[in-house]
């Protein structure tokens, strides 16, 4: 059973099998929202999206970047990401029209940020998710039982 389901732009169905949620700054104990900490981050957690599920493949949704008037320290000016970091696995009807519909389903991690923890649904997913490529990013694999 599904998490959620949204349907993309294209009109296809996709199914939110896992979500996990982190702090986009939850552990950062020195220093300040910064572009170098931000694109660590980002790389971070395109890591563990590839280790979640090897052989599924991993899709960056570029995330919104903030610039309030703060100070600029050392390592450049405040860039604010959203406070939520969001790693999801998603499933669809398999992309091969000869594949089996029941052996196999098509899957793409996708790594997004956004302002609170709450599920991606239709009425309010991030709109860059309900535009993804499905056909150009997902990969077939046998379905798992």
């Amino acid at each position: 059973m599904a998490l959620a389901r949204l349907v993309l732009a294209s009109g296809r169905p996709v199914d939110l099998a896992e979500l996990r949620f982190s702090s986009t700054y939850g552990d950062l104990q020195d220093g300040y929202p910064c572009k170098p900490l931000n694109d660590l981050r980002i790389r971070d957690l395109l890591r563990a999206a590839e280790r979640s599920r090897p052989g599924t493949p991993v899709h960056l949704v570029p995330p919104r970047r903030e610039y309030p008037d703060q100070y600029a320290g050392g390592l450049g000016p405040v860039e604010v990401l959203p406070a939520v970091a969001c790693l999801g696995t998603f499933h669809s009807a398999a992309l091969g029209p000869a594949r089996d519909p029941v052996a196999y389903r098509s899957r793409l991690t996708v790594v997004w940020f956004q302002s609170t923890p709450r599920l991606p649904s239709d009425c309010d997913a991030e709109p860059a998710l309900r535009t993804l490529d499905w056909p150009v990013l997902a990969r077939d694999a046998p379905a798992r039982t």
